[in-house]
């Protein structure tokens, strides 16, 4: 090793000293001793012996013997005494405090000088002083890589029915036919091998294999190939499971929907183990856990043997609720009322989640979590208790909200309402409202009790004050009202509904009392007890576009002007929803009403039965239709009929409508079906998170005098 490090510092030596002296000069590395060249006859020689030696410094001062035993001087001592000398061979001045060498008697031929680069003498220049000429820069920055072009060629996928899955998840796909650089090519190849490879796997082809080249066309595009072996397709042997008995029998193995013969499809055995763990949960097994999987491969056999390990845990009965949290919309003694669940009944991961929701749809809470919690205690029927604990946090329980409209016949009508949730827990609420319109102004204050007492049972109570003016009647109102009610909400869409309660109304109207235009004012005391039933099987509360729901209001009611007069008014609705295909949605609707046991002119104009508008046929004004006095105002009457059918499209968040609405109002109790009037028209809709937002206009077929030639209705949500 030594020696190899010697001859390399010798040679290395040797590469200095070559550099650092012109190349006519290395007869200077030649040692002092050494002898002389004997120069032939013919040819003269390039520097005499004389001249040579006396340019060697003066040997006479120097002691051989002394020198002999000093020591070799650095590299660089001697590079720094050769750059003088060897820049005063070439001219340059000799360093301050130098005495300059003596003149030779002659000069080296000039065909072998080297030539004097002045400039390179120079110092350079300081970085931040060099400048780029700016037509230079912009062509260096103007200058692009050429891009690379490739076609994309697949084989053997063949009726694996892969293929397209591959595709969309192809990276050279993906590159559609362009890269930056061949080895990004290559490197997307790669990673389709890859993805080849864990497609065929997830599938039961595990002997499964891929590979990609890049092969180089005639018009200098590269072609990448991805040749794939699917190989054997392994299906399920033996199922194996590794777990104690549950009640009942067989629980595990029932939900772990494979079979043998099944082929060993990743997707279907993440399935299965998914739904075990979601059905032990929903029979009292609570804690179960899923283990990991074993498969073990046959390639003789082509199949695989399954083994899941599960452990069910304890099975467990609900016991009680607990709560926590630094802010509380109200504790565990109204959940309790919520939940759907008693002390001692079987668990229910369903019934759990069901509580969780109903949380949410209080309204009340930023965030609610609900987990159960293993007590190690004992229940009924060899169970085991298991509390629930729900975390908490209260949220804001005052709210703003607004409603905007427009209808013909109707006018502008917006109304505002401003609601504390939880003012008088647990969920108490109270709500003012205001109502501002062209042709109707209010103000009501409202109580509410959500669950009171009893899951999804809401009792409401409250007053309010109501000025309405339309060409049918113009009335000032003063009411009361109470109600028991169950109804439906954006998170539970609940399939019976019902509310029922009381009213009294005190209204002071001004109206006409028959067809010959005469007008009163009379002031009506009036007392109703409606009830009303709904049963929904649509599949959205705000926008359905499948199923039907119907509706039916009985409403008892007696009238006091004068005389008492008892009446009852009812009305029945029936709406349904057929999908066309998954952007095309055909809807109907039909409604029939009538007011039975009374006169119409002993019926105050209010309570009336009136067609016409957004919410009924469109095309016409509110309230437009049937009989009219001299002056061609409506007066209402005691039955109706109204059909609609229209037709809606919808593309992403947007969508048009067109639409046929029909009906009729009659004097009779009955309705006569007779004398329809139909409307026309186009809408469109804009999609919200909270409802589409609507927009129609109609016009009104074989239009009568007053009438308009177009009505144009804005508002929130479907027509029906």
């Amino acid at each position: 090793m030594k020696k190899r490090q010697a001859r390399y510092v010798r040679h290395a030596l040797g590469m200095i000293m070559a550099a650092a002296s012109p190349l006519p000069l290395m007869a200077q590395t030649a040692p002092a001793s050494a002898p002389s060249t004997t120069v032939p006859a013919d040819e003269e020689p390039i520097l005499p012996n004389d001249e040579f030696n006396a340019r060697l410094p003066g040997a006479d001062s120097v002691d051989d013997k002394a020198d002999s035993k000093a020591p070799l001087p650095s590299i660089d001592d001697w590079l720094d005494q050769q750059m003088p000398a060897q820049a005063g061979v070439q001219g340059s001045a000799p360093a301050s405090g130098t005495a300059p060498a003596p003149a030779p008697s002659a000069e080296l031929p000039p065909a072998t000088e080297p030539p004097v680069e002045t400039e390179l003498a120079q110092p350079l220049p300081a970085l931040d002083s060099v400048t780029v000429p700016e037509n230079v820069a912009d062509d260096d920055s103007a200058e692009k890589t050429p891009e690379v072009r490739y076609a994309t060629q697949l084989d053997g996928f063949g009726k694996t029915g892969l293929e397209d899955e591959f595709r969309a998840a192809s990276a050279l796909i993906d590159g559609k036919g362009k890269a930056e650089t061949a080895s990004m090519v290559q490197q997307r190849a790669q990673a389709d091998e890859q993805l080849a490879v864990r497609l065929f796997h997830s599938e039961g082809y595990y002997d499964a294999t891929a590979l990609a080249s890049l092969d180089q066309q005639q018009d200098g595009t590269l072609k990448a190939i991805l040749s794939v072996t699917p190989g054997k397709r392994y299906k399920i042997n033996e199922i194996v499971i590794h777990a104690p008995e549950t009640i009942p029998p067989g629980l595990i193995r029932d939900s772990l929907t494979l079979k043998t013969g099944d082929y060993i499809v990743a997707t279907a055995v993440e399935a299965a183990e998914a739904n075990v763990a979601l059905k032990l949960p929903e029979r009292g097994y609570a804690f179960a856990k899923i283990g990991d999987r074993d498969i073990l491969l046959d390639p003789a056999t082509v199949t695989g043997d399954y083994t899941l390990p599960v452990e069910p845990g304890p099975r467990g009965t609900f016991r009680t609720i607990t709560t926590s949290g630094e802010k509380q919309a109200f504790g565990a003694d109204h959940m309790a009322v919520i939940a759907r669940f008693d002390k001692g009944d079987l668990y229910d991961s369903r019934k759990v989640d069901d509580l969780r929701k109903a949380l949410v749809a209080t309204g009340l809470f930023a965030s609610v979590a609900v987990d159960p919690v293993q007590t190690g205690e004992p229940g009924p029927d060899g169970t085991e208790y298991v509390d629930l604990h729900v975390d908490q946090e209260a949220g804001p329980a005052r709210r703003l909200a607004g409603e905007l409209g427009y209808g013909t016949g109707q006018g502008f009508r917006a109304e505002g309402s401003w609601t504390h949730r939880n003012l008088f827990p647990p969920e108490g609420a109270l709500i003012a409202s205001v109502i501002a319109g062209t042709q109707e102004q209010g103000v009501s204050g409202t109580f509410r009790r959500s669950n009171a007492g009893k899951r999804d049972k809401t009792f409401q109570a409250g007053a309010g004050v109501n000025h309405q003016k339309y060409d049918a009647y113009e009335a000032f109102t003063l009411g009361l009202n109470a109600s028991w009610s169950r109804q439906s909400t954006p998170i539970f869409q609940k399939r019976w509904t019902y509310t029922y309660g009381g009213e009294i109304l005190l209204s002071n109207e001004n109206t006409t009392i028959d067809e010959s235009g005469e007008n009163k004012r009379l002031t009506y005391f009036i007392g109703a007890l409606p009830v009303q039933v709904g049963y929904d099987r649509s599949n959205d509360l705000l926008n359905p576009t499948s199923g039907f729901r119907a509706n039916l209001r009985v409403s008892p009611e007696a009238s006091l002007q004068g005389n008492v007069s008892p009446y009852v008014r009812a009305s029945f609705d029936l709406a349904g929803y057929y999908p066309i295909s998954d952007s095309f949605v055909l809807a109907a609707r039909t409604k029939i009403g009538t007011i039975n046991g009374v006169a119409r002119d002993d019926v105050a104009p209010s309570r009336r039965i009136y067609a016409g508008g957004g919410g009924s046929v469109r095309g016409y004004g509110y309230q437009e239709l049937g009989p009219k006095d001299a002056n061609n105002d409506p007066i209402g009457g005691r039955s109706v009929n109204e059909f609609a059918v229209e037709g809606r499209y919808r593309f992403g968040n947007y969508g048009v409508v067109a639409f046929v609405d029909a009906g009729q109002v009659y004097e009779s109790q009955i309705p006569q079906f007779s004398d329809i009037r139909y409307g026309v028209g186009l809408g469109g809709r804009f999609y919200t998170n909270f409802g589409p937002f609507r927009a129609d206009i109609a016009m009104p077929i074989n239009r009568q005098p007053g009438e308009s030639k177009f009505a144009l209705y804005i508002g929130i949500g479907q027509a029906f």
